[in-house]
């Protein structure tokens, strides 16, 4: 069941990106590896996390993005019952399966030159069914026709609508740090 449902995921994250419309002659970039890490530093345990399945892509002609990752791929947590509770009660990874943000880098930046830049991205954060809109701030490096993104963000529980019951809140931060590092190549 999870199967098919993470098939139909990246099924509309496909249609998503086609719907853009991007040229047959756009020079895009996709993910070749990608990771997102999180970790929760609250008053009584620290709890950290990490997924290296990232999928998505930067298409240079406009400037647009879009990047998802399924829920259940990630791993590490301080036990399996920990992980457990995160698919099943907090994140409700049958119900939210993907987390996705898309949108359009603000700043104009030549892909075409090797360089290193400030970008901020403008999108939609979308987890746990809840859309919010966001600008985050991220280094976008290009060398050989590669890029490298990276960036250090802030989410809020109560952006996404993820209760945390009262006998785990010092467990459990309300603010979760994420830090996102994908390299991206030409789309063949």
């Amino acid at each position: 069941m999870t199967h098919i449902r993470t098939t139909i995921a990246r099924g509309w994250f496909v249609m998503i990106l086609v719907s853009w419309n991007f040229g047959l002659q756009a020079q895009r970039f996709i993910v070749d590896k990608g990771e997102i890490n999180f970790s929760s530093n609250a008053s009584l345990e620290m709890i950290k996390a990490a997924s290296d399945k990232v999928t998505g892509l930067i298409d240079p002609a406009n400037n647009q993005f879009a990047f998802l990752v399924n829920i259940s791929t990630f791993r590490g947590f301080n036990s399996e019952l920990q992980r457990q509770h995160f698919n099943e009660n907090y994140m409700e990874s049958e119900k939210y399966p993907k987390a996705t943000f898309s949108g359009k880098i603000i700043e104009q930046i030549d892909f075409t030159k090797d360089s290193t830049y400030e970008v901020r991205a403008k999108g939609d954060l979308d987890i746990h069914g809840q859309k919010q809109s966001r600008i985050i701030k991220s280094k976008l490096t290009i060398r050989n026709g590669h890029l490298v993104i990276e960036s250090d963000f802030i989410v809020p529980l109560t952006d996404h609508i993820i209760t945390i019951p009262k006998i785990v809140s010092q467990k459990i931060a309300t603010e979760i740090e994420v830090h996102f590092k994908s390299s991206l190549v030409h789309q063949k």
